[in-house]
């Protein structure tokens, strides 16, 4: 049955959207030949076709029909490499393939799921191993994306690393790929930040050697082009360079990123939904979310205890928009504007901008127990999924806050 519902999905979007006009084109010559064969003659109707044709491609087909037929269809780009078009060949063969890819029970990178720290006070060889890996999992309920992952969750794994280290990646392409992947770390001093020699086939393995120069924490994602294809559909991560001396220490770090996904059918249509090119370009996503889905981040996992202090790691995959991170009933103690290590930090912090491509660090002290909202502050992003919650447990301050809780449903 989900099979059926998949292809379904699949040829609607190419079909209906992407042929839409050749189909009116075509009912419309049919229609016309019915009414004319029974007024004209057959020499007559042959000719009055041939001009309705002929005048149907002369306005549809330079709007209509790119080279070498993509999807979607007469989306014209001016950037460097290829456009985030699909060629049709890629279409159907993602289409005869869909039963090869994994499908994974929940996308999302667990906000609680953070490396501990190197704890070194020496700089050291680390060797890194990542896959990239396409999949098929919810984005919301019964909304299917397909994912393109690093480690098979978006976002990719967090990296923790020390200043001074030399790092060794090897990435990894999973045999059941479509696509060619790489990786670029913004940590990364060369070319690509390392993806100019990571460009790896379905099945290929390779590797980057850096050297950890720079203390801060950094967007890391996948650079093949059409680089913004490649990450609207998941793939980025952080990378975290310790500095030589070691971050004040905290109770509890945990690891958000927000994203983009755009895709051809309206926000909530159910069953398979394909990444859409024009809406990517036009900045108009259909979904922003943390850590991968909507509902990702919830109070039921991340829970802390009263007088905790927690770090948070904060990045922005876009492809498109800055985020406006904002913790409802907390201020930042600290922040660390965009991630900067070195520079110096701010303090008593409301919100806090994560550009695209970029990231923050903020700390905060749980000291009233209650349910906190994560927002992108950008408010209507709520209703596209920008949005978790977590629960800070512990004895009531009345010395701090104090009120009758409203009953009214808010996510509190």
């Amino acid at each position: 049955m989900d099979t059926l519902i998949n292809a379904w999905s699949l040829a609607n979007y190419l079909i209906v959207q992407g042929f839409g006009l050749v189909l009116a084109g075509a009912a419309a010559v049919v229609f016309l030949y019915i009414v004319l064969r029974k007024q004209h003659s057959l020499r007559n109707t042959v000719l009055l076709g041939l001009f309705f044709i002929g005048a149907m491609l002369f306005f549809w087909f330079p709007v209509g029909v790119p080279k070498n037929l993509a999807y979607p269809f007469g989306l014209t780009t001016y950037g460097p490499a290829d456009g985030p078009t699909l060629p049709l060949k890629n279409v159907f063969q993602f289409f005869s393939h869909l039963g090869a890819f994994e499908r994974v029970a929940d996308i999302a990178r667990d906000a609680r799921d953070v490396p501990a720290a190197t704890g070194r006070t020496e700089s050291a060889v680390v060797n890194i191993d990542l896959t990239t890996k396409e999949v098929l999992a919810e984005i919301a309920p019964g909304v299917i994306v397909n994912y393109w992952t690093f480690d098979g969750t978006v976002p990719g794994p967090m990296l923790r690393v020390r200043e001074g280290d030399t790092v060794h990646v090897t990435l990894h392409n999973d045999h059941t790929s479509l696509h060619m992947h790489s990786i670029d770390l913004h940590a990364v001093t060369g070319p690509g930040g390392g993806a100019t020699v990571t460009d790896v086939m379905p099945g290929e393995s390779k590797m980057v050697t850096f050297k950890a120069l720079n203390p801060g924490l950094y967007i890391y994602h996948c650079a093949h082009p059409n680089v913004a294809n490649h990450m609207a559909h998941g793939m980025y991560g952080l990378i975290l360079i310790e500095p030589e001396e070691e971050l004040p220490p905290v109770d509890r770090e945990l690891y958000v990123v927000q994203g983009e996904f755009y895709t051809a059918g309206s926000r909530g249509t159910k069953g398979l939904q394909v990444v859409d090119a024009g809406k990517m370009l036009d900045g108009n996503p259909e979904y922003i979310v943390f850590n991968g889905k909507t509902g990702a981040i919830s109070k039921e996992n991340v829970v802390v205890q009263q007088g905790e202090k927690v770090r948070m790691y904060v990045g922005n995959g876009g492809v498109n928009l800055v985020s406006n991170f904002h913790l409802i009933g907390e201020i930042f103690d600290t922040v660390y504007p965009e991630a900067a290590i070195g520079s110096e930090p701010h303090k008593n912090v409301q919100s806090t901008i994560v550009p695209a491509g970029g990231a923050t660090i903020v700390e905060f002290s749980a000291d009233v127990p209650g349910t906190y909202v994560l927002v992108d502050h950008a408010l209507a992003r709520l209703d596209k999924g920008a949005w978790g919650t977590l629960q800070i447990v512990g004895e009531s301050r009345p010395d701090i806050f104090e009120g009758i809780p409203s009953t009214y449903p808010s996510g509190h």
